[in-house]
């Protein structure tokens, strides 16, 4: 299991240095070194299986052909399928995806290596290496992300629409769009109903009852589900606590505010829908990323910076050792196999 040490401790060690390295070159080499682990691995993941008939049904399939399931992984399979770079050119587009959009995101936060390092754990070994749809819909979320925190609201809303053909659930991050700031409320609210609407007819309503099925009336349970709630709860409590500073500070306040009433509101829904709530928390991780980032800054007056980093780590890493150690499903992350080195 020490690859996955390696891939927490690098990003680690650089934030204990209190880098504020913002030029490209080292986080393009950061974003090579984890694109290659995501895309070139082999036989990791809980759903490696689950992935290879998406690919081999597209084999020999036109590009004109109809399209079953999320059309952006569908023909993301057909185009690796005509090129024969079987599942191994579809795990790379997929982590060259999740690993810039989580590189420019975390670039430019207060600790940006530090938000790097807290996304490892969970963010890029447990769903970029097991779930590819989700791992490539949550990039394109951080895609889009890096572009609301400036302000602009049109990227965001495309980045979510385009993460939506990857997994269908990624548009509930569209009306989030609306809390940007408080001026031109009504322009963002026709824009959110248009695209969502839209979004909402063709990509999910002739599912929606199969998945309230499987997800709700089924009570599906994901081990673990309760953990990572309470993970991005904790990351909201401390945004409450400090909010008086962090809407003084930090642009976009206000869209960050109602992440944390999300990731709050799923701790009372958890035990209703683990399967589904789960699910849809993955979307608010990003929270744990910014929050934490932002937190030695915030709780500066009570604990030094560097210090506040330190345990900030140790807790991450805590939740690696756990996984690693305990989680039920573990095992098909282990033992870290690449092809480069087969």
């Amino acid at each position: 299991m020490w690859p996955y040490w390696l891939m927490y401790s690098i990003p680690a060690l650089v934030a204990l240095s209190n880098s504020r390295e913002r030029s490209w070159p080292p986080w393009i080499l950061m974003g090579l070194f984890f694109t290659i682990c995501i895309g070139f691995r082999l036989h990791v993941g809980g759903d490696w299986n689950n992935y290879l008939p998406f690919y081999e049904q597209e084999i020999g399939r036109a590009f004109t052909d109809p399209i079953s399931g999320d059309p952006g992984y569908a023909l993301l399979n057909r185009l690796m399928a005509y090129l024969d770079w079987k599942i191994y050119g579809v795990n790379l587009f997929c982590g060259l995806i999740f690993t810039g959009g989580l590189t420019i995101f975390c670039r430019d936060l207060y600790r940006s290596w530090l938000g790097f390092a807290v996304a490892v754990p969970y963010l890029v070994l447990v769903v970029a290496m097991g779930y590819s749809r989700q791992g490539v819909a949550l990039g394109l979320i951080f895609w889009g992300l890096s572009y609301l925190e400036q302000g602009k609201f049109l990227p965001y809303v495309l980045f979510i629409a385009f993460a939506s053909l990857f997994h269908q659930t990624a548009i509930i991050m569209i009306p989030l769009g609306i809390f940007l700031y408080r001026q031109g409320w009504l322009y963002r609210i026709a824009a959110v109903i248009l695209i969502a609407s839209w979004l909402w007819d063709a990509l999910v309503v002739e599912d929606i009852n199969r998945l309230w099925t499987a997800y709700v009336e089924q009570r599906m349970h994901s081990q673990g589900a309760v953990i990572r709630v309470a993970m991005n709860c904790t990351a909201a409590v401390f945004l409450l606590k400090y909010w008086k500073q962090w809407k003084q500070v930090y642009p976009n306040a206000l869209f960050w505010l109602w992440m944390a009433y999300g990731a709050i509101a799923c701790v009372f829904l958890v035990e209703f829908a683990t399967t589904a709530v789960d699910r849809l928390a993955l979307y608010l991780t990003p929270l744990q990323v910014v929050v934490f980032s932002r937190l030695p800054f915030l709780a500066r007056k009570e604990l030094h910076p560097d210090t506040m980093v330190i345990w900030i780590l140790l807790g991450y890493g805590t939740v690696l050792f756990v996984w690693l150690n305990f989680a039920t499903h573990a095992v098909y992350w282990l033992p870290y196999r690449n092809i480069l080195f087969e």
